[in-house]
């Protein structure tokens, strides 16, 4: 049977005077940033369903009442929308200083934060501790990008610290939710994504909290370490501890997980020569954002242990000596020259690239002529 593929239905609308053309079904914050047009939000992930918690992203769309929120509002034909009008700025401005009044600002709205140097310190400001010089997160945090776009000069209303204590019940990552904003992303991701649904919005009103059901640990609440919660969190509230004070990578190279035969394509944030981290790419074709803990946590550590073998060794007098590659070659084939058949088999690590892997099945099966091939994929 032939499948037909039938044509994308699109729209056009208008947005801040330009003609826009967007897929039926989208949303208009979809079609805005489709685009290029920059509307503020700090609850919306692409992959995630639309929220609306945290109204920035407000917008004006004609013959409709109010101010829906263009993460939510699909496009319709003929849609005219104004995303940066005197009126929104003023009322996106109140959201994000209300915002502000929970978490630390004092660094955000510092008319000297652009020459601010790494770990400066302040004595302009009390809440020095709790500044964005300080955090894991600074010049990589969402919250600090919009405030800089909003143009947030002041924070009128009083700041309330939550004097929480920072949680390091997983083996990986810290939560610090004091500096939480309760865009709800972490949840979201561990519910609709992951589907662990290890950490929910405890309490309701100026007593809501992201944690785990009766405060237990994440190791007790179905946590699958899996990181998705720290790679969608806006702030510094979820970070990885062995990476926590790297700072902002060099660059970033693109690989595939060595850990399985799935193949996620993951993201390898590199400082110098040295691994810093590795990301889910959000572009994998095979994972889509996501990884398991062996890809997101079992890879830098393994790579830079101080255990890992780095030259040959060979046994000689009863005791492992390290010897050139040369040597150990010559070595390895003396010895498997004497091993044929089924009565060998051949174990690879699934720490090897694929192509090890491949060379390593073929070497087995055309020159060892053994079938008994496996590999260990345990962390």
């Amino acid at each position: 049977m032939t499948t037909i593929a039938r044509p994308v239905a699109t729209v056009s609308l208008t947005i801040d005077g330009r003609r826009v053309q967007a897929q039926e079904g989208a949303t208009v914050l979809e079609a805005a940033s489709q685009a290029g047009i920059y509307i503020p939000t700090l609850c919306y992930y692409p992959s995630l369903r639309p929220f609306g918690g945290c109204r920035l992203c407000i917008v004006e769309i004609e013959k409709m009442r109010g101010f829906p929120t263009s993460c939510t509002t699909p496009v319709s034909e003929g849609m005219v929308v104004h995303t940066d009008t005197p009126e929104l700025q003023e009322l996106r401005r109140n959201i994000l200083e209300l915002i502000l009044t929970e978490h630390p600002h004092a660094c955000l709205i510092c008319e000297r934060r652009s020459t601010c140097q790494d770990y400066h310190v302040c004595i302009r400001k009390g809440e020095v501790s709790q500044g964005c010089v300080t955090c894991p997160k600074n010049n990589r945090c969402e919250l600090q990008a919009v405030v800089e776009r909003i143009g947030i000069k002041k924070v009128s209303l009083p700041y309330t610290y939550k004097e929480l204590p920072v949680l390091r019940d997983s083996p990986f990552f810290d939560r610090d939710y004091n500096l939480c904003i309760l865009c709800g992303r972490c949840v979201r991701v561990c519910q609709e994504i992951r589907g662990a649904g290890a950490i929910d919005f405890t309490y309701r009103g100026s007593r809501a909290l992201v944690g785990t059901a009766f405060e237990r640990p994440l190791t007790e609440a179905g946590c699958q370490s899996c990181g998705a919660c720290v790679d969608i969190c806006p702030t510094g509230a979820l970070v990885d501890r062995a990476s926590k004070w790297e700072g902002v990578a060099d660059r970033c190279v693109a690989t595939i997980c060595p850990y399985c035969g799935v193949g996620c394509q993951l993201i390898m944030e590199l400082k110098g020569d040295r691994m810093v981290r590795s990301i889910p790419d959000p572009e994998g074709p095979v994972n889509r954002g996501q990884a398991c803990a062996k890809g997101r946590y079992g890879i830098a550590d393994f790579v830079h242990s101080s255990e890992r073998l780095m030259n040959p060794l060979v046994r000689k007098g009863g005791e492992l000596v390290e010897v050139s590659w040369g040597e150990a070659l010559s070595v390895v084939a003396e010895n498997l020259g004497r091993h044929k058949g089924d009565q060998s088999a051949l174990i690879a690590s699934a720490k090897c690239t694929n192509e090890d892997n491949y060379v390593m099945q073929k070497f087995a099966r055309a020159v060892m002529q053994t079938n008994n091939v496996d590999h260990c994929a345990r962390l």
